[in-house]
């Protein structure tokens, strides 16, 4: 069985306790390929983070599993990573000691760990601000290091919870193309939650639209682009019917939603030629 692949069967979450219980994901179905890219797209408060907190174990299931290369994901575990919207560096260390302290925790010596921190870094363009403490960071900076501090450990699954949903349009841009740069190189399974179609096309290969909470996924989206992509990519008549095709299905989450001919181009047959 390929290391990173992910099985989600008839997940359903529940969180809180008694008569404040409540079901934030409901049979869940889906399987992600090891090394595979995957954008979680869905409206606000349906269940995306969490269903990203039950990869990573942090939360359990309700009822039905998850499995990672067939064995329960039961909690945390170093094979996960996970990077969040705000950066969770440690104020008193300093870059290079931040992103080398999974290493740390695992026994690997200080120099070696120094060794590969900083070549990682060197490769995500902060080399030269490994003596920097995150207060001294840009937000994109801190970002670049959250990845290089994930990477560092070499997961089989890097979880992603819209790690740069708090950056300006620019910062953002560069920090896509550098997670697919570094993503390129390495192949770990990610999943990675966005409420940003663009970001979800860019990125993926693959999308699983949810439904409002509670959540469940009302379709998966092939996103059929040669790697690498682009910019003007957006321009693309089959990148505009996609994105017309999430459109669609979050104006109407609660079932799969018909594309009427305003949510996609003429001559394009997006349930075929697009999704196949």
């Amino acid at each position: 069985m390929s290391a990173g692949r992910i099985h989600l069967e008839a997940l359903a979450i529940t969180l809180g306790e008694g008569a404040n219980a409540f079901t934030a994901v409901r049979d869940v179905n889906a399987v992600i390929e090891a090394g595979e890219f995957v954008c979680i797209l869905g409206p606000s408060g349906c269940g995306k983070s969490t269903l990203l907190a039950a990869l990573a174990g942090h939360v359990g299931a309700h009822a039905g599993r998850a499995t990672l290369d067939g064995k329960p994901i039961d909690g945390p575990h170093p094979e996960r990573g996970m990077v969040f919207q705000q950066h969770t560096l440690l104020p008193w260390r300093k870059t290079l000691d931040n992103v080398a302290f999974g290493l740390k925790m695992r026994g690997v010596g200080k120099r070696e760990r120094h060794r590969r921190a900083q070549a990682l870094l060197d490769r995500v363009g902060l080399g030269a601000f490994a003596d920097r403490y995150p207060a001294q960071l840009s937000g994109g900076m801190q970002q670049r290091a959250e990845i290089a501090r994930a990477m560092l450990n070499e997961p089989r699954v890097l979880l992603m919870d819209e790690p740069f949903g708090a950056l300006d349009a620019q910062t953002r841009a560069l920090m896509q193309s550098l997670l697919l740069d570094v993503w390129s190189e390495r192949r770990p399974t990610v999943v990675f939650v966005t409420h940003d179609i663009d970001e979800a096309l860019f990125l993926a290969d693959r999308i699983l639209v949810m439904s409002h909470s509670p959540g469940t996924v009302l379709e998966e989206l092939r996103v059929p682009f040669a790697r690498p992509r682009e910019r003007d990519l957006v321009t693309e008549p089959a990148f505009v019917a996609l994105k017309r095709r999430c459109l669609a299905l979050l104006r109407h989450p609660h079932a799969g939603a018909p594309v009427t001919s305003s949510d996609a181009p003429a001559r394009i047959d997006i349930s075929h030629s697009v999704f196949s």
